[in-house]
């Protein structure tokens, strides 16, 4: 086997090249800088949540319900007095950890069943993508309610759900890109001179469809922080007093004109997070579109 059949290997010298055209794409992209930006400050925030100036998410003040934002209380309070900044820096990490572990669900479990589907064909394509659209003629956040619903509310079984009802999703574009690669002839020249199934899969196929997967994964993020804005708006995910986005809405409803900056705070988080990922996303696709120089 020749080396112009083996596009998959990557030779030192490459490696830099594309590495280089990488970065100068995602640096030539505002908007991919953007969204990075805003994924990193919430990032940070949530992971320093433990060691932050704050106040203790969950402490009343009976004395301070329903306040203003002030100096002490600079996203005000909500209706048993506790403090909004930190509720919502508390929250970002329920909203980021459903996104990213209902989304590492989705792709552990959608992929090697979207690879199998595509590169063994007949009957295990035929039963994996007819299951597939069965749970694609489901809407997504149905889907997840009715599943959250199933397995009863906490913010495990939200993400839980959030990632069986996003796998569908990356079942059927593994399978796509899958069927796509074993069309190339260093696929056909590995499977000829007699490769195991398992080691095309791993030195082949795996390695050419991880960038589509990846900004798919990307994307789905923001869908899943706010299938888990929506779980707990309806009391499916994260559970009181533990502080969540969706949560803090639920209550905020019914005092938006008494004190709207309840509302404000944890819908402009969802927002923006939302927004970062989705813009992120496009500038990920951007510079990994192999079509693009």
């Amino acid at each position: 086997m020749t080396a112009a059949t083996e596009p998959a290997k990557t030779s030192p010298a490459t490696l830099p090249r594309k590495q280089s055209r990488f970065l100068r794409k995602m640096r030539a992209s505002p908007a991919a800088l953007l969204g990075g930006a805003i994924v990193v400050f919430f990032v940070a925030v949530a992971l320093l949540a433990p060691i932050l100036p704050i106040v203790d998410p969950v402490a009343t003040d009976w004395m301070a319900v329903r306040q203003a934002p002030s100096a002490a209380h600079p996203f005000g309070t909500d209706e048993i007095g506790r403090d909004v900044l930190s509720r919502m820096v508390w929250g970002a990490r329920a909203s980021l950890l459903a996104g990213v572990i209902s989304v590492a669900i989705a792709v552990c479990l959608g992929v090697p069943l979207g690879v199998m589907a595509g590169y063994f064909g007949g009957w295990t394509d035929a039963v994996i993508s007819r299951v597939t659209e069965a749970l694609l003629a489901a809407p997504f956040l149905i889907l997840a309610i009715a599943l959250a619903a199933f397995l009863g509310p906490s913010l495990t079984n939200a993400m839980i759900a959030i990632g069986l009802s996003a796998m569908p999703i990356f079942i059927r574009l593994a399978r796509g890109q899958t069927m796509m690669v074993m069309t190339e002839d260093y696929v056909e020249s590995a499977r000829a001179v007699g490769l195991k199934p398992f080691a095309l899969v791993a030195r082949y196929i795996v390695p050419n469809i991880f960038p589509p997967i990846l900004v798919q994964a990307t994307l789905t993020i923001a869908t899943a922080i706010i299938a888990e804005a929506s779980l707990s708006f309806l009391g499916l995910g994260q559970q009181p007093p533990a502080p969540s986005w969706g949560s803090m809405l639920n209550v905020a409803k019914n005092f938006l004109e008494q004190a709207p900056w309840m509302a404000l705070y944890p819908g402009a988080g969802i927002f923006l997070v939302v927004l970062g990922f989705n813009l992120f996303g496009d500038g990920l696709r951007d510079a990994l579109d192999p079509r693009d120089h």
